[in-house]
């Protein structure tokens, strides 16, 4: 991806509302995991536009809890356009009938229960928002404000030079609710099957597909798999 640094705004508010009410008004999307650290965006974005659309893959292997934190943060933060996206049932039925596949092939799992149906979820859209933070791992530490993804379309990371103390403090100061999952030891959370709890001394993502040499769900990568 190529980092878009030119004219960006100086702060996580100020970038998101130029790009929410001016350069791309009516083009651009929030997408948000509700994970541990989803609820700033979400807060930041509510200020602006509570009527902004809101991704969210349902990828059939989410935890409950998270389907529970992101009914709770809707009706906190009164967002009105939370999408849930969810996988194409015949490419399911083609590819992962028994709901193994993560443990045969976990980059066609991630095709296809997140990156196809985001794809398909942001046609109309020419740019989109993420909450991805150079703090979270080694392969993260160059992200910059914004970039031209792997599709064309501009990513903004408002927070990406955000350090977990500032994710903490904004926390607090805006009395927001932590997810639930957190206090068990999940830094950081995806299905299920592929995240465990994080140990003293880890990043953040440590515990997403430990083991497996894989850092990505492949949203932000060239689109390498086809089906």
């Amino acid at each position: 991806m190529r980092d878009n640094k030119a004219n960006a705004p100086a702060s996580a508010s100020d970038l998101l509302r130029t790009a929410i009410t001016t350069t791309h008004r009516g083009r651009i999307a929030l997408v948000s995991s509700f994970g541990t650290e989803s609820a700033v965006l979400l807060d930041m974005v509510a200020g602006i536009d509570q009527a902004l659309p809101v991704i969210f893959l349902d990828t059939g292997k989410i935890f409950p809890d998270t389907i529970a934190y992101r009914d709770a943060l809707i009706t906190r933060l009164r967002l009105s356009n939370v999408r849930t996206i969810r996988p194409d049932p015949a490419h399911l039925a083609s590819f992962d009938p028994n709901g193994t596949l993560f443990d045969r092939d976990p980059d066609l799992c991630c095709a296809l229960r997140k990156t196809m149906p985001l794809d398909a979820a942001l046609d109309g859209f020419d740019a989109w928002i993420s909450g991805r933070k150079r703090a979270q791992a080694a392969t993260r530490a160059a992200i910059g404000a914004s970039e031209t993804g792997p599709d064309g379309r501009v990513i903004f990371n408002p927070l990406h030079d955000w350090t977990r103390d500032d994710i903490t403090r904004y926390f607090t100061t805006h009395r927001l609710p932590p997810h639930p999952l957190e206090s068990e030891g999940f830094a950081s959370l995806g299905c299920f099957t592929c995240t465990r709890r994080t140990q003293p001394g880890d990043h953040p993502r440590a515990g997403r597909w430990s083991g497996l040499g894989k850092t990505e769900c492949g949203i932000f990568l060239d689109r390498a798999i086809a089906v």
